[in-house]
């Protein structure tokens, strides 16, 4: 990799219910302000124009709100969920935008943010411009951003935000190829190497301080997400399922009735529990999107509720290895359903998932690169084509499937001894090939599949 992308990229805390839809254009609308200066005191209006599949299921995904946010000067992995959902209507009562928290300017959200369903993106889908203009209309600041996937974001003409690329990491690979060989010739894990190389960046204490704090906001996030009922916004009219289906797993142990999958259940009923907060604008772990934010929650917990003597050093053996398998697809592909279709959202997660799983359970480097592999190849050619543009359907529920995917790669992976016939690379290389010759409707517009043969209500 020309520089590190680890567990700091990979997992940030931020709010629902998407990491390219809402994380992102969050974080470059804050970007934004805070790269305008002293020119802010100057504004009158900002006038935003979302592009590609922002555009078209930005309303949806709440790239409005989020923008907006952005503007006020908020970020994803500290605002209060709360506040960031009142400001529409605040904005509304008061007709003011308060940029960057401190210069109030008068602001419509239907004149002055933008939906452009008919201009072609060049560079990327998610794609969208922001211009600050004084009392005489000039011009103050104009720039264009692009939203490419799991809450990264780049500005036209800038190189996408990394490390420093002349970091001396100790182990730099750009391929699951390159990385097995240093694994091999160092005699060291997935994880021990992709703990090396973030250390190398930051403090020891500070990298695991990190990792525990994903791991505690995944699983907080598995708990609010099992406490809560009623509908999910949208439109859609879809009920939370999670507290229900804990309380009817819960009954079934009363009645001494357990069933051979009540693992699998369980691991199904925490995924989901993640995403019916996502999709409720919560706070979720973008894990490597928010799309897919529920699958590594979901198996982590499953591993340290079904296998006895799990450690702290476990945990970060699972996050450090999904980690490096992210960073392969992110490097060499994408994580951007807009891009690739949901293959790089919950595919990606389930390889994640899979290679943490088989990593906290003593799988050897091939086999943790073999269960990588079988989760992401069974997600191949999986389209992004979610109801009214919301995070709801199918997104939750392939989040379940992703769970269990990833638990039967890791056992599939770890009855073998690491050799197979395709290779990690082989599956990346494809999932991004199919993405390119995916029609754009399959791609995070709602303008196929799902989304235009089901009727909404």
């Amino acid at each position: 990799m020309a520089a590190l992308t680890g567990v700091f990229d990979l997992f940030r805390i931020g709010l629902g219910p998407s990491s390219s839809h809402t994380v992102g254009p969050m974080r470059a609308a804050r970007a934004f302000i805070e790269r305008a200066g002293k020119a802010v005191t100057r504004a009158t209006r900002v006038e935003v124009t979302l592009f590609g599949s922002l555009a078209w299921t930005g309303s949806g995904h709440g790239t409005d709100v989020a923008v907006i946010a952005g503007l006020a000067g908020l970020a994803p992995d500290t605002a209060d969920p709360d506040i960031v959902h009142a400001l529409p209507a605040q904005i509304a009562k008061t007709g003011q935008l308060t940029l960057a928290g401190y210069v109030p300017i008068a602001f419509d959200a239907a004149q002055d943010i933008l939906f452009d369903r008919t201009t072609k993106t060049t560079e990327h889908p998610n794609t969208l411009r922001l211009c600050l203009l004084d009392a005489t209309g000039t011009a103050l600041a104009d720039e264009t951003w692009f939203s490419v996937g799991g809450g990264f974001v780049v500005r036209e003409g800038a190189a996408e935000e990394a490390e420093d690329p002349t970091t001396a990491l100790p182990y730099r690979f750009r391929t699951a190829a390159e990385l097995l060989a240093l694994c091999a010739q160092h005699t060291l894990s997935i994880a021990e190497l992709q703990f090396a190389n973030e250390c190398a960046l930051r403090d020891p204490a500070a990298v695991r301080a990190h990792i525990a704090g994903v791991a505690a906001a995944m699983d907080g996030c598995i708990e609010r997400g099992l406490m809560q009922s009623g509908e999910l916004p949208g439109g859609l009219k879809v009920r939370r399922r999670a507290r229900t289906l804990a309380a009817r797993i819960a009954d079934k142990r009363r009645r001494n009735l357990n069933a051979g999958t009540e693992a699998m259940d369980h691991a199904s009923l925490w995924a989901i529990a993640v995403n019916e907060e996502n999709a409720a604008g919560g706070r979720v772990v973008t894990a490597p999107t928010n799309g897919a934010a529920g699958v590594i929650p979901a198996v982590l917990r499953y591993w340290s509720r079904f296998y006895p003597d799990t450690t702290q050093d476990g945990v970060e053996a699972f996050l450090l290895s999904a980690a490096a398998v992210g960073a392969l697809a992110k490097t060499n592909a994408s994580i951007s359903g807009a891009e690739v279709g949901c293959q790089g959202e919950v595919g990606v997660a389930c390889a994640m998932a899979a290679a943490g799983l088989t990593a906290a359970l003593g799988g050897s480097p091939g086999q943790v690169e073999n269960a990588a592999e079988i989760g992401l190849e069974h997600h191949l050619g999986m389209t992004c084509d979610p109801i009214g543009g919301l995070v709801q359907i199918p997104c939750i529920e392939r989040n379940a499937f992703g769970a269990i995917k990833a638990i039967n790669a890791a056992s599939l992976a770890l009855a073998g001894d690491g050799t197979h016939r395709v290779s990690l690379d082989e599956v990346i290389a494809t999932m991004r090939q199919t993405g390119l010759d995916m029609h754009d409707k399959y791609k995070e517009t709602s303008q196929g599949g799902l989304a235009v043969h089901v009727t909404e209500c």
